[in-house]
C-alpha cells in the first residue's frame, strides 16, 4: 500500500489519506460487504436464461404506463420468464397479470395480500383462469396497508429479479425497494416522477 496525503489549497491544518493497493489484489475493508460477490451473483441473475421477476408498483398510472408494463410483461414472458406480482384491477399489477395471460399463463404467480373474497370483484373478474394464485386467510384481520407490505416481501423473497414501478413519495414501494437490495436482488426501478 502506498499512504498519499493531500494538503487542501489554504488550510495547512486539514490532511485528507487516500490508500492505494501496490498489487492487484482486492482490499477487504473490515464490516463491508463482500462487493465481489454481490456483484458476481448480480451477474449471474442477469445472465440466467429464465428468471422469476417480480412487478410491482402503483395502481395509478397513466394508460400510456399500463400499456407499457403489459407490454413489457408479455415480453418477459415469452422469453421464458416467470412473472411475479399481486393482485389489482388497475395499475402496475394488473398490467403485469394481463401481459403474462396474453403469453402464457403458466408462467404468472399472483400473491395476493390476503384472499380472493377480500378483494373487490373486478379483481376477483381479473383473476379468473390464473392458474397460480396464492391467498392469505391467516391475513384477513390485517389492514390492507400491512398486509400488502408483507406481501411485496414475500414476492421478493420468491424472485430474481425486481422490477418496480413508482413515484418518489410511495413509502410502501420505496420500503419494498430497500428490502430487494438488502437481499440482493437484482433490482430495475423505473420513476413515474
Amino acid at each position: 500500500m502506498i499512504d498519499i496525503k493531500n494538503m487542501a489549497e489554504g488550510e495547512d491544518s486539514k490532511q485528507s489519506s487516500i490508500m492505494v493497493p501496490f498489487d492487484d489484489k482486492p482490499i477487504a475493508v473490515e464490516g463491508s460487504p463482500d462487493t465481489v460477490d454481490e456483484l458476481s451473483m448480480e451477474l449471474a441473475t442477469i445472465k440466467q436464461s429464465a428468471k422469476r421477476i417480480a412487478i410491482i408498483g402503483s395502481r395509478n398510472l397513466a394508460i400510456t404506463h399500463q400499456q407499457i408494463i403489459e407490454t413489457l410483461t408479455t415480453a418477459l414472458v415469452m422469453q421464458g420468464n416467470t412473472i411475479i406480482t399481486s393482485g389489482g384491477s388497475y395499475g402496475t399489477n394488473a398490467a403485469a397479470i394481463r401481459g403474462a395471460m396474453k403469453s402464457n399463463p403458466e408462467k404468472l404467480k399472483v400473491i395476493l395480500p390476503q384472499t380472493i373474497g377480500q378483494q373487490p370483484s373486478d379483481v376477483q373478474n381479473q383473476l379468473i383462469g390464473v392458474p397460480n394464485i396464492i391467498e392469505h386467510a391467516d391475513r384477513a384481520m390485517m389492514t390492507l396497508a400491512d398486509a400488502s407490505r408483507v406481501c411485496n416481501r414475500e414476492i421478493i423473497d420468491d424472485c430474481n429479479q425486481l422490477i418496480c414501478f413508482l413515484s418518489h413519495t410511495s413509502k410502501t414501494l420505496q420500503t419494498a425497494v430497500e428490502y430487494a437490495e438488502e437481499t440482493h436482488k437484482v433490482v430495475t426501478i423505473f420513476y413515474l416522477d
